[in-house]
């Protein structure tokens, strides 16, 4: 038979395949696919229809794309379409049962009553919520009571041991919703059970199964027949329907009888048997060619028939088509243009016509109806995640910064000194007049306004003044607040300024001061007079208001340390010019972009701070000018034409300047600016509403429009549509940020209410509805719809005196884009958003080769983009709601969504894109009901935990000091300052992600058993809660009484307090860490807890007298009495007796370098002898490098040597200094150590013991080499004075001065993991049980201060092959490094029984090692469970080994290269 009609079906490139949530699909009876297209041809048609075999048009979204028929000329595959299930009951259909289950769960089950041979459609619903619920189903034939399984079946079904199928519910809100195609015609009833997998619950009916009766088919005409070869050539087309399953003799007749069926209701319908011979035969390939050609001829481009019907679309309002009217607007769209082609009109000319709207049409508005259909979705494509990926090298901070201290002028100082006397300040202004400068300080001491005015002229001022209480008022101030010497006028008052001498001035001020009792008053207007001319504010009455809401006392400006200081301060001295207009901001804005890129990071995040400011009304949008609005957009248009431009030029900066543009609107194209003006009054004279609200509405837009006129517009609107309910007005301004103050604060002010008549009501919402689109083109760059348009073009003609506008079309969007855009529009409010999700993130994933190319049109897929970004966030948050009965793997799904989203508008996003490798990873595993999927997903988790805090991290450091320094300047209110940073990321993907994760984690806690707790140290202690930020912070602290602390911060290294009992924190540091070790060996309760509700519960116990009482997986608290202190042993207070622990102090045995074979404990320490002594007796395949010493002395000896000379007494007063509690010295002495010269006699005693032990000596690629091999010596000796262990051994009494460091040599393995063993489990204390932890790379990251988790595994050692992984790794850090030398600190201090002295000192490689980002999904010891097995049961073997060899438990560093265990250093376990 042949194989044409399905394969050469065409997949037209600008079509994008639509996947509905459920689920029509035909499948054969083992649930696979059929890959039939001409079956599902249309929603509602029947397959005993006539069949055109035609893809049928489909909106997508409120749109219109096409399904063409066409004959393949290629091998392009075709595309499958699936029918849509219906929710809502058909009107026709027949109801078959009604059941009441326990009393509240309602099932309803419906039929569409049949004809002869035709599909019964059967509707289930029931009020039962769940994402789990399945149909336990079969079929009743012939009266026989054994179920039969049908081979039509909905997508998603399963056979369930041959025995019965499984198909889905879709959930919907409170219901579930489920519909079967039943085609066989011996089928007269549908028994089944509902089954909630998650809950693993049935629903039965009363005990039994469920049984609905199917309606009765009609009987046929008993006279008619169908020739056998035409039933022959029918069954053949359904069998090529259903994708030629492999059929069972009894499925072949069934499907046999099926096609007569179906020809026999034709021809009972009027068609005469030679009709249907003439279509089936034509079927059979004829047809398409004939169509295919007639097509060809037509030549109407497929975008052109997209962009018509679309207008069409929209004329008629947006409607939501049937399938068949989607079809006729498809058509009549293609018969406009075909009627344009027949005038002669070239293609050309119909394209620029277009985009005009000058093609004839006619249509009617249609009235909206309601949707019954469950979300269609869009097929996303498969894409490599590493072409999203963004590195860009950026100067960091502190090359960006270029800060002269600057001194405070004699009004800043004033202004300074007034501040800091305790009285509230109620409002502060420091005018710029030339070079000098006037302060405007209001105080409120006692009840009283006091007003102080300071200036630093030196000419005699008279100040013009008066009273008021309201704007613009001129009241002459009562006698009794006249300062001395004052003068009354009619309607004001003259004051002569006095000088005031303070000597803490650099500068000799003039100042007033003046109090006023009465507080009816609001302000003060006045002008200044000086050598009889009048000094003005831009030609405009200074004014000063008595009290500001909100307002605060302003912190000083500071130094401006992490910021662009010298363009924040251009910023202040331009505001008050910036304040007359948008026009005047967005100039001056584009006049500092130069600066602010070259200065780079920094002085970009100033413009956006201060664009930011403006936006959220923190700065004046206008004053006392009038501009016309053509002259705003084109001053926006000229500041987004600049950031276009450097978003080209310099990629590394493009999330900030797209953060820049969020806050600017994007200007006009076409004079759209222009039209605002225009449109207005149009809407006026058409409405018939020429006064009150609107006039002034009218006078303030033509004065100047601002964002906020698209408020306005949209509570008109609201207004209007809610029957003009005024509280809707106001509801819809107050909740974005619009009060009556505020309407009433404009140049030309609002103060009237709406108030319109019933019949203008449709006209209003019509033309309001269009100049919402006005607006927003110029005020709001990144709404959805409007940034849509202006990449789609529209036109829109002038009238009377309008001006035209006309938008072109971005050129060269990605096929398919149009219909990928209207499917978004019309799913942007749907209440279910996961189909609206993968839409908005398919088109930013489209939209992204175009945003790396430079065009005069980039700042549109700009605006585009980031308003697709904005509603992924809005989306995600209304659906929350989803997610609250949603599975793991759905929860996980939205992750990969929100963090996709996340990743595509971030810079230096790698670490985010191999967290989303991760969470595609999981999910996979998930579905693939992995064992370990929850302990790996928790791992993803955490490293993306990880990946917020560093953004947040960033935004903190490049952002607040620019918000505090410059809202300074400019008197922002310090609630938006203070806040300025955690707003700007609350906006974004990173909010929202977050608290997705949190949903997830105690969610994969509960599946991977993990609990609530991470016990590192089971020790019962009794102490009193402290809360601190970091452990870091305290780590040199003594509590004087037994303290339980709750650090938030806990790194790895740092030393535990003293007179601390216990430490919890929400950190994950390693088990294995210096931390952790110290925790141990201390006897302090260590723990990390993962409920943040029970780590707020532990710290609300601040200050009380709390237990704890850990295991291995938990920690139970409670509260004690102070009686129950005293029988407390855990009390780990500093004592005052002498240490047990002595040193010992090592003399120089005469040689600077030895071999391995001459390490003894005179020579050198413990590290360097345990792995001399492992050498040749640990197993073969266990590996040791070779090795060599510096041994104790020779430091010492170097500094005493006469080319130290200096150093040497350097170092002498610096000890002596630290001795005298300046702990400051300590980076002093480290520095000091690092300008030791090296004798030439140890030079050379270092290469021949090196060259002997078969290690390359530096110095043979020359000076520059050995030189890094001396400054890593160096480091090591320096370490001796880090803080760390210089306060530990301060803590346990230990002299510091008898501390000696040897040096332990070795070649560095670049390692492909390393690991540290305890070969007795440290958290159990079990002895049988070997823990180990596992990184990629070096292992400075496991035991050194990187965030995240190592992988974790436990080993019995009675089962070497069966190690068991209790936690997957998080550390997004791994360290790499070339062929190189380590030189390793091995201390008299690491020897000390009781003593945890390891990890005190630094082990410094010569070469700097390189940080790479990890990507843990293609890791084979995460996925490979074979390669997995055999390195942890290996890394097991080595430990065991060692341990056997010393007898007792040890703590063990080694590194994995190329499959085969290296063991670096051994020491007994502490």
């Amino acid at each position: 038979m042949s194989n044409s009609v399905g394969q050469n079906l065409i997949q037209q490139p600008f079509l994008r395949p639509t996947v509905l949530e459920h689920q029509s699909k035909l499948k054969n009876s083992s649930g696979v696919p059929t890959n039939s297209v001409c079956a599902t041809a249309s929603l509602n048609q029947s397959p005993a229809q006539p069949r055109k075999y035609k893809l049928s048009t489909k909106f997508f979204g409120n749109s219109i794309s096409e399904r063409k028929q066409k004959l393949a000329m290629g091998s392009q595959r075709a595309v499958k379409f699936i029918p849509q299930a219906v929710l809502a009951a058909d009107p026709a259909s027949e109801h078959l049962g009604k059941f009441n289950i326990d009393g509240n769960i309602e099932l309803q089950v419906d039929a569409g009553a049949p004809t002869s041979g035709s599909i019964t459609q059967v509707n289930f619903r029931i009020m039962y919520s769940s994402d789990s619920l399945l149909l336990h189903w079969g079929a009743i034939r012939d009266r026989n009571e054994k179920w039969v399984l049908p081979s039509r079946q909905p997508e998603g079904t399963k056979n369930y041991k041959n025995r019965a199928l499984r198909t889905p519910f879709v959930n919907s809100g409170s219901s579930s919703y489920l519909k079967l195609e039943i085609d066989d015609p011996h089928i007269q009833a549908i028994e089944f059970l509902i089954f909630d997998e998650a809950r693993n619950k049935w629903i039965k009916n009363n005990g039994q199964n469920f049984h609905v009766e199917l309606p009765q088919r009609e009987t046929l005409i008993s006279n008619i027949s169908v020739p056998e070869d035409l039933v022959q050539i029918q069954a053949y087309l359904r069998w090529e329907q259903k994708g030629k399953q492999m059929y069972t003799p009894e499925q072949e007749k069934e499907e046999y009888e099926a096609a007569r069926a179906e020809l026999l209701e034709e021809i009972a319908r009027g068609a005469s048997v030679e009709d249907v011979r003439a279509k089936l035969t034509k079927r059979n390939g004829q047809e398409y060619k004939e169509t295919y050609i007639q097509e060809t001829k037509n030549k109407i481009p497929d975008d052109l028939v997209q962009i018509q019907a679309y207008i069409r679309w929209e004329k008629a309002g947006k409607p939501n088509y049937s399938p068949e009217q989607e079809l006729r607007e498809f058509e009549e769209a293609r018969k406009d243009l075909q009627s344009e082609l027949e005038k002669g009109v070239s293609l050309d000319e119909i394209r620029k016509k277009i985009t005009k709207g000058e093609i004839e049409t006619k249509v009617s508005k249609q009235p909206q109806s309601k949707r019954y259909f469950i979300v269609k979705r869009i097929q996303r494509k498969e894409r490599d995640l590493m072409q999203i990926l963004n590195k860009h090298s950026v100067k960091s901070v502190e090359e960006c910064i270029s800060v002269e201290p600057k001194l405070l002028t004699a009004v800043e100082r004033f202004a300074k000194e007034k501040e800091l006397d305790g009285t509230p300040v109620m409002n502060k202004k420091i005018y710029k007049l030339g070079d000098r400068e006037l302060l405007v300080l209001v105080t409120k001491p006692a009840g009283k306004t006091k007003i102080h005015l300071v200036t630093d002229f030196e000419e005699p001022l008279t100040l013009h003044w008066a009273l008021s209480k309201m704007s613009g008022e001129w009241l002459p101030p009562p006698s009794s607040v006249l300062p001395r010497g004052s003068v009354s006028l009619d309607g004001a008052a003259e004051s002569q300024f006095s000088t005031n001498s303070s000597t803490d001035l650099p500068k000799q001020v003039q100042c007033i001061e003046m109090e006023i009792k009465d507080g009816n008053f609001k302000g003060m207007p006045f002008i200044l007079l000086s050598g009889g001319k009048w000094i003005k504010n831009n030609g405009s009455d200074f004014y000063v208001e008595f009290s500001r809401r909100f307002k605060q006392v302003q912190k000083d400006a500071g130094d401006g340390k992490g910021t662009s200081k010298a363009l924040l301060d251009r910023i202040a001295e331009m505001e008050s010019e910036a304040q007359k207009s948008f026009m005047h901001r967005f100039n001056i804005a584009s006049d500092l972009m130069d600066q602010a890129k070259d200065t780079g990071e920094l002085g970009l995040a100033g413009i956006l701070v201060w664009m930011r400011f403006m936006a959220t009304r923190q700065l004046i949008w206008n004053k006392n000018y009038n501009v016309k609005p053509r002259e705003i957009s084109k001053a926006q248009d000229r500041l987004t034409d600049l950031l276009q431009r450097i978003y080209t030029t310099h990629p590394q900066y493009q999330e900030l300047l797209r953060m820049i543009m969020s806050t600017v609107g994007r200007g006009g194209e076409g004079d759209v600016g222009q039209r605002i003006r225009d449109e207005i009054l149009v809407i006026q004279r058409n409405n018939d509403c020429k006064g009150a609200m609107m006039e002034e509405w009218h006078q303030k837009l033509h004065n100047n429009t601002s964002p906020d006129d698209v408020v306005i517009c949209q509570a008109l609107i609201d207004y209007i549509k809610s029957d003009f309910d005024i509280s809707v007005y106001w509801k819809t301004l107050n909740e974005n940020g619009i009060t009556k103050e505020r309407l009433l604060s404009y140049d030309r002010a609002i103060h009237s209410e709406p108030s319109f008549r019933r019949d203008q009501k449709d006209s209003l919402l019509r033309d309001l509805g269009h100049y919402m689109r006005t607006l927003k083109a110029v005020h709001s760059g990144a709404d959805l719809e409007s940034a849509i348009s202006n990449c789609m073009g529209y036109s829109t003609e002038g009238e009377g005196f309008m001006v035209g506008v006309q938008i072109n079309p971005v050129a060269g969007l990605p096929s398919g884009f149009p219909e990928l855009l209207r499917f978004v529009l019309r799913h942007v409010e749907d209440r279910n958003v996961e189909a609206l999700l993968e839409g908005l993130l398919e088109a930013r994933q489209e939209l992204r080769p175009l945003l790396l190319k430079s065009s005069d049109r980039l700042k549109d897929l700009l605006f585009l983009d980031i308003a697709l970004d904005s509603t992924v966030r809005t989306a995600i948050e209304r659906g929350y709601e989803e997610l609250n009965t949603a599975r793991p793997e759905k929860i996980m799904y939205f992750i990969s969504l929100v963090l996709e989203n996340l990743a595509l508008s971030s810079d230096d996003n790698e670490d985010l894109v191999y967290c989303l490798k991760g969470w595609h990873h999981a999910i996979s595993m998930c579905k693939s009901q992995s064992t370990h999927w929850a302990l790996y997903a928790k791992s993803v988790l955490d490293r993306t935990r990880l990946a917020l805090a560093s953004k947040a991290e960033w935004y903190q450091r490049i952002f607040q000091p620019s918000a505090e320094c410059l809202g300074s300047l400019l008197g922002v209110d310090q609630w938006a300052i203070n806040i300025f940073t955690e707003e700007i990321i609350r906006a974004g993907s990173a909010a929202t992600l977050s608290s997705l994760i949190n949903r997830l984690d105690p969610v994969l806690r509960e599946t991977a058993h993990l609990g609530s707790w991470q016990v590192i140290s089971p020790v019962e202690v009794v102490g009193y809660v402290d809360v601190v930020d970091e452990l870091l912070a305290v780590q040199n602290k003594s509590y004087d009484r037994p303290t339980i602390l709750v650090a938030k911060s806990v790194k790895g290294e740092e030393e535990i307090p003293d007179g601390t009992v216990a430490v919890l924190t929400p950190d994950m540091p390693d088990v294995l860490s210096h931390v952790s070790v110290r925790a141990r060996n201390c006897k302090v309760c260590f723990a990390t807890c993962f409920d943040p509700k029970i780590l707020a519960d532990i710290q609300a116990n601040k200050g009380k007298l709390l237990r704890l009482k850990p295991s291995s997986a938990d920690v139970v608290y409670s509260e004690v009495k102070e009686g129950e202190l005293a029988d407390s042993s855990s009390s780990n207070l500093t004592g005052d007796g002498p240490s047990s622990l002595t040193l010992v102090r090592k003399q120089f045995g005469g040689k600077y370098a030895i071999s391995a074979e001459e390490f003894t404990p005179e020579m050198v320490g413990a590290k360097s002898r345990n792995i001399s002594y492992l050498k040749g007796k640990v197993p073969s395949w266990v590996g040791i490098p070779t090795s060599a010493a510096l041994p104790f002395g020779v430091f010492e000896k170097v500094l005493a040597d006469k080319l130290n000379k200096e150093v040497d007494e350097k170092l002498k007063i610096l000890k002596k200094k630290l001795g005298g509690g300046d702990f400051g010295a300590l980076g002093e002495i480290r520095q000091t150590v690092l300008q030791l010269a090296a004798p030439p006699q140890l030079v050379q005693e270092l290469k021949s013991k090196m060259q002997s032990s078969g290690m390359p000596w530096p110095g043979d690629e020359g000076e520059q080499r050995w030189e890094q091999a001396w400054t890593a010596i160096k480091k090591v000796w320096a370490s001796k004075w880090n803080e760390r262990a210089y306060f530990s051994t301060r803590k346990v009494k230990l002299d510091h001065d008898y501390l000696c460091m040897a040096v332990l040599v070795q070649e560095v393995i670049n390692a492909d993991y390393a690991f540290v063993i305890h070969t007795t489990n440290p958290s159990s204390g079990d002895s049988s049980e070997i823990y180990a932890e596992v990184v990629k790379g070096l292992g400075e990251t496991l035991v050194g201060a990187y965030p995240g988790r190592a992988l974790s595994f436990v080993c019995k050692k009675n089962n070497l092959n069966s190690p068991q992984v209790l936690g997957y790794p998080s550390k997004p850090i791994g360290l790499f490094i070339r062929r190189s030398i380590i030189f390793r600190s091995d201390s008299n201090g690491e020897d000390l029984e009781g003593y945890a002295g390891a990890g005190l000192y630094d082990s410094v490689p010569m070469d700097e090692e390189e940080k790479v980002v990890l990507d843990y999904s293609s890791d084979p010891l995460i996925n490979d469970g074979n390669f997995q097995q055999s390195i942890l049961s290996s890394i097991a073997g080595a430990g065991n080994a060692i341990e056997e060899l010393y007898g007792s438990p040890q703590d063990i560093e080694g590194v994995i290269r190329d499959g085969k265990v290296y063991v670096v250093q051994t020491r007994p376990q502490m």
